[in-house]
């Protein structure tokens, strides 16, 4: 059986790429968009309500974002998608085939970072490592769930960094966290402006600071500096 699928899209000042990824998945049928804005300063709600999306308008901060266009949503299942990101082209059946799969709590889709270069294909291969062993993909891997299982743990915490990991630890508790074969393709702006290794190490910094106990503000904090 299909269900329905909810895309939600936290987004903030993403006017300049938010309509091509939208064009992608506009229209298909069993598919709903819904982008919340965390007070966008340029014509991003503009522009993705001209793609045919939903627009909802949320505090500022990913995981309040999410969580308030999930109160909008009607779909069965729910596709946490980053708005530098774009799904590979069957996502439908991909996320309907993983939550299909008996003891399946949660998927999302191995990870690839859209420039070339040697450094992001490391990148790339670690990344995919982690999520298929230690069932742990991070957000811009686009995680999937059913609006059930969702609702039941709470939805996103709503912490300044550190939601979506948090969020796959709980899901963990429900059941496997299982990736789908495609490959989401998310912008390597953040590598490209602060370089590979720095990059590496403050994500990792991040989560050896939460590991250890370091209070999500300061982490956040840390990340932003």
């Amino acid at each position: 059986m299909n269900e329905k699928i909810s895309v939600i899209i936290p987004a903030l000042n993403e006017e300049d790429r938010i309509d091509s990824h939208l064009r992608l998945l506009c229209g298909r049928p069993g598919v709903e968009i819904i982008v919340a804005d965390g007070g966008s300063l340029d014509g991003t709600a503009e522009a993705a309500a001209g793609c045919g999306a939903r627009v909802v308008r949320a505090d500022l901060g990913r995981a309040k974002q999410m969580n308030t266009a999930r109160r909008e949503a009607h779909g069965d299942i729910l596709l946490f998608l980053h708005a530098d990101t774009k799904l590979p082209q069957d996502f439908e059946k991909q996320v309907q085939d993983v939550l299909n799969r008996p003891g399946t709590s949660a998927g999302a889709f191995l990870l690839r970072i859209d420039s070339p270069g040697f450094g992001l294909r490391l990148i790339e291969y670690v990344a995919n490592l982690r999520s298929k062993w230690l069932q742990a993909p991070y957000g811009d891997q686009a995680i999937f769930v059913s609006a059930r299982v969702f609702d039941e743990i709470g939805g996103y915490p709503e912490m300044p960094i550190m939601e979506d990991f948090e969020l796959i630890r709980r899901l963990r508790r429900k059941g496997r966290i299982a990736i789908a074969p495609g490959r989401a393709r998310t912008s390597s702006r953040r590598w490209r402006n602060l370089g590979l290794v720095r990059t590496t190490i403050t994500n990792w910094s991040i989560v050896v600071g939460y590991w250890l106990g370091v209070s999500p503000a300061r982490l956040e904090r840390w990340y932003r500096s």
